[in-house]
């Protein structure tokens, strides 16, 4: 691909990734106003289907679900779910930029996923990421009197488990170039609503909708439209753009959500945290390198 032929699916993917950075702040505000993280991931997921559908329903062929390539688009559908769930849990519950630097061993995982579902090789730089994410998440996690560096905390095993479910769902939807970014789209919504659904129906907290306002519906449908556009910018990019480099472009999201997390909470980072999140972080830069050897 040419620079110019480049450039439209990195600006889609700087532009998801801010976009993302600031995804938290509503589905707080949901949360504060009664609706649980599951119901309104769910409902907000929707909506963002429901839009989709409405926009590009004739043009998808939904025939090519009885191709043999389909099962992919069923792997994408869980992993996209389970990504879009625990990402939402884990910033309600858990600290904004704690989850989102756990969120960020991504590229970790993603350099697993591309050698065996890629067949990328593993250069030595890649060593090295692997080496600096471990280090950079073992600093994050360790914690004074604990025998084990272990997420310490809800919030943190949603943002781990959302970073290993969205490199999944990266490297996976890279892998599918037989199926139209649509119906890819479909796949990575219709996942997050029936994840959505279902760990609501667990957790019986389907009352929160009828506890909401009229503002709390209006976040919720903005919430909807954000999410459909964020998937449409992120779905354009992955496809593009090398899994590995993708993952790397995407740490914008980190500068957008420290910015909005100073601003709209108190949250405050330790020493170690930076720590551990600047080794993650120099990981994840050094992972675009890892598709020129």
């Amino acid at each position: 691909m040419t620079k110019q032929k480049k450039l439209l699916p990195i600006a889609s993917l700087l532009l998801g990734a801010a976009t993302w950075g600031v995804t938290w702040y509503p589905y707080r505000l949901l949360e504060q106003a009664g609706m649980s993280g599951e119901l309104s991931t769910a409902l907000a997921y929707s909506i963002a289907l429901l839009i989709g559908l409405i926009l590009f329903g004739k043009q998808i062929r939904f025939s090519e679900l009885r191709d043999p390539a389909a099962f992919i688009l069923l792997w994408i559908n869980l992993s996209a779910g389970w990504t879009g769930i625990a990402y939402v849990l884990g910033i309600i519950h858990g600290e904004v930029m704690r989850v989102l630097l756990l969120f960020y061993l991504a590229p970790l995982w993603t350099i697993l996923f591309s050698r065996i579902l890629l067949q990328e090789r593993l250069s030595r730089q890649g060593y090295a990421i692997i080496l600096s994410s471990l280090a950079g998440a073992l600093l994050l996690l360790w914690q004074p009197g604990s025998n084990l560096p272990l997420p310490n905390s809800y919030g943190d095993w949603m943002g781990l488990s959302a970073g290993f479910a969205f490199a999944l769902t990266n490297v996976l939807i890279r892998k599918d170039q037989q199926h139209d970014i649509r119906l890819k789209l479909l796949a990575v919504l219709s996942g997050a609503v029936l994840t959505g659904f279902v760990a609501t129906l667990l957790m019986g907290s389907f009352s929160g909708i009828t506890h909401l306002h009229t503002h709390g519906w209006l976040i919720l449908a903005g919430t909807g439209g954000l999410v459909f556009f964020l998937c449409i910018l992120l779905q354009y990019g992955m496809t593009h753009i090398p899994a590995n480099q993708a993952i790397v472009i995407m740490l914008f999201e980190l500068v957008a959500a420290a910015i909005a997390a100073y601003f709209l909470t108190e949250e405050r980072l330790t020493a170690r945290d930076w720590a551990g999140g600047l080794m993650i972080v120099s990981a994840s830069l050094f992972s675009a390198r890892i598709n020129r050897d």
